[in-house]
């Protein structure tokens, strides 16, 4: 999916989603997050898989700035990864991480090239799955594009949720196309 694609990845802490990339042939990847400790070690599982530094750009920052910088410098990307922690732990939370999450997917609608793709994620449990799609569609209506979801993306079958906890069921996301 990667191959020869300029790939951002926001929130990357310890780097997972960027080695995926470059090892999946991908022409460059920014990788930004505000943990400096966690670049490091992202670097290091860089090294230790034997992959192309060249390729590869890390970014000490806070995510919703680093975004709105590469908006004015007019920077543009053919896949985007938005992996934020946990803005909203509890309902009480949903209306301030709503917020957050529109605010990011929106600038990253607007960094994507025109049939680009952009995985956004959720680990909110106050954040249900129905709500997080409506955010994203709402950022995707004011940044102007039109996006198809691709594929809805969940836990794995060995992370079940109890019925008597359905906020167990906070890891939520989308894989969304950009229409050309």
């Amino acid at each position: 999916m990667a191959h020869d694609k300029d790939v951002l990845n926001c929130f990357c802490y310890t780097g997972g989603f960027s080695l995926y990339a470059l090892r999946g042939g991908a022409k460059s990847v920014l990788s930004i997050d505000a943990s400096g400790d966690a670049l490091r070690i992202a670097a290091e599982n860089l090294a230790l898989n034997s992959l192309d530094l060249t390729r590869a750009e890390w970014q000490e920052a806070d995510v919703f700035q680093a975004l709105r910088k590469l908006r004015d410098q007019g920077r543009t990307f053919d896949f985007i990864i938005l992996d934020p922690p946990k803005f909203a732990p509890t309902a009480a939370f949903a209306e301030k991480a709503a917020r957050g999450y529109k605010d990011i997917n929106l600038l990253g609608f607007k960094l994507l090239r025109p049939g680009g793709l952009l995985a956004t994620y959720s680990c909110s449990g106050g954040i249900s799955e129905d709500l997080f799609q409506k955010i994203i569609a709402g950022a995707a209506l004011d940044a102007g594009v039109d996006a198809q979801i691709i594929h809805y993306l969940h836990a794995s079958a060995d992370h079940p949720v109890l019925l008597s906890f359905p906020e167990g069921a906070y890891l939520k996301g989308l894989a969304l196309r950009v229409c050309a």
